[in-house]
């Protein structure tokens, strides 16, 4: 069975700056002395939880893709987070997973945050991606995604021997949650992590945004079984973490409850 090394980067950002936080986030990739596969970084990375993308968008041949590609390729990591890009006339709050070759996918926010205003300035994703690295399949979602849990079901087929496949492995959430909602951030992972039999990581920021909302962070590992393998509260948190594949198929055969899911479609 094969492990997957994942580090999480919880930090502060600068706010509306990606000069500022790509030199950040480069100054701390670069400084990993611990072995890993993929690096992690918060939602709208490059500018904070903006409501400016006629400001701030960029094309998904601007800057900061580009710098995500060649960090990619430095550091032999996948490199993944989220930022604001323009296609036509429309915003996107994308989710990139770059490879080291260069080559990469990426998810649209697909729940927008009515409450501020998200709804407004960017329009919504339509389709789920599962990126694949090592055997492990990976479900990326983003922030306010964590609170409808049809988004992130499991859709496997049903087997010969009448179990069920699972669609992925692990889910990943990254995010600008603030700390006044910081229970529901809380809990929501690990019930994705129990209903779904899979591994969830979910990887918040720090500080105070330029709205003065603040974000404790809490970013958090939890293992098929909705125990909290990692956390870490208020302050900058750069940490690496391997997932073990023996573990979750140990606990997907022990306790096949997948088999007994809801046959169901999303329609989007």
């Amino acid at each position: 069975m094969s492990s997957l090394t994942l580090t999480l980067i919880q930090t502060s950002l600068h706010w509306e700056n990606k000069e500022a936080n790509l030199a950040h986030f480069g100054s701390l990739i670069r400084g990993l002395s611990e072995k890993t596969e993929v690096v992690v970084l918060p939602e709208m990375f490059s500018t904070g939880f903006s409501m400016r993308p006629e400001a701030l968008a960029e094309t998904m041949e601007g800057e900061t893709v580009n710098w995500m590609k060649a960090l990619a390729a430095e550091k032999r990591i996948i490199l993944t987070g989220s930022l604001i890009i323009k296609e036509g006339e429309e915003y996107f709050n994308r989710l990139i997973w770059m490879l080291p070759t260069g080559q990469y996918g990426y998810y649209d926010k697909r729940h927008l945050f009515g409450y501020a205003g998200e709804d407004d300035h960017y329009s919504p994703g339509s389709k789920r991606f599962i990126a694949s690295v090592k055997g492990w399949k990976i479900l990326l979602m983003v922030c306010y995604d964590l609170r409808f849990p049809v988004w992130s079901r499991q859709q496997g087929e049903v087997t010969e021997e009448g179990g069920r496949s699972a669609e992925y492995d692990l889910i990943l959430y990254v995010a600008n949650w603030p700390e006044r909602r910081n229970h529901a951030w809380k809990t929501l992972l690990q019930a994705r992590a129990i209903e779904n039999q899979c591994y969830v990581v979910g990887l918040n920021r720090v500080g105070k945004d330029g709205q003065d909302i603040y974000h404790s962070g809490d970013s958090m590992v939890v293992d098929p079984m909705g125990e909290v393998l990692h956390t870490h509260a208020h302050g900058d948190w750069v940490h690496t973490v391997t997932l073990q594949k023996e573990q979750l198929e140990s606990i997907r055969t022990k306790l096949p409850f997948l088999k007994d899911a809801d046959d169901f479609l999303i329609q989007t």
